[in-house]
């Protein structure tokens, strides 16, 4: 398995690694975008309904552009890993290091993704304050917390890829 792996990064190096740094510029770029761009342009609409439904689509398509490439970024960062050979050398750890940066991404991401989904169903229920208390953490500590991780492992792999 081994062996097939890296043969198979060492045909198509380029692509992997393309589409390895896509996917992260999509994912940690994306949520910069609507945290520092969109979500304050969005306080300045005075109707909390319209505003909060506004949120929630806006998220919503975010988390659902950015599936793919979560997907995507985690096969190639394992062929990555292992087609570079990392074993063994110096810096063999921050590849362990990338690899919970991102397992913590995914998982806060779920989380994100549910209470999304659950205050929406709140929302198109009519309960907009239940709605607001469910998706009031994902601007304010969810989403900075995966910019800040994403930022650090984005910083990591160009370590490892070296200058």
């Amino acid at each position: 398995m081994k062996e097939t792996m890296v043969q198979f990064f060492g045909e198509y190096a380029a692509v992997l690694v393309f589409l390895h740094v896509l996917s992260a510029v999509i994912w940690v770029g994306g949520m910069i975008a609507v945290r520092v761009a969109v979500h304050p342009s969005m306080q300045s609409i005075d109707d909390p309904k319209l505003k909060l439904g506004k949120t929630l689509e806006i998220v919503g398509r975010l988390f659902h552009l950015v599936i793919p490439f979560i997907l995507i970024l985690i096969i190639t960062a394992t062929l990555m890993a292992v087609g570079l050979g990392f074993k063994g050398t110096d810096l063999y750890w921050l590849v362990h290091v990338k690899e919970v940066i991102w397992t913590v991404m995914t998982l806060n991401f779920i989380y994100m993704f549910l209470r999304r989904r659950a205050a929406q169903r709140l929302f198109d229920a009519g309960d907009l304050a239940a709605a607001k208390a469910k998706a009031a953490p994902l601007p304010n500590l969810l989403l900075p917390i995966n910019i800040v991780l994403g930022v650090g492992a984005i910083f990591a792999g160009i370590i490892l890829r070296g200058f």
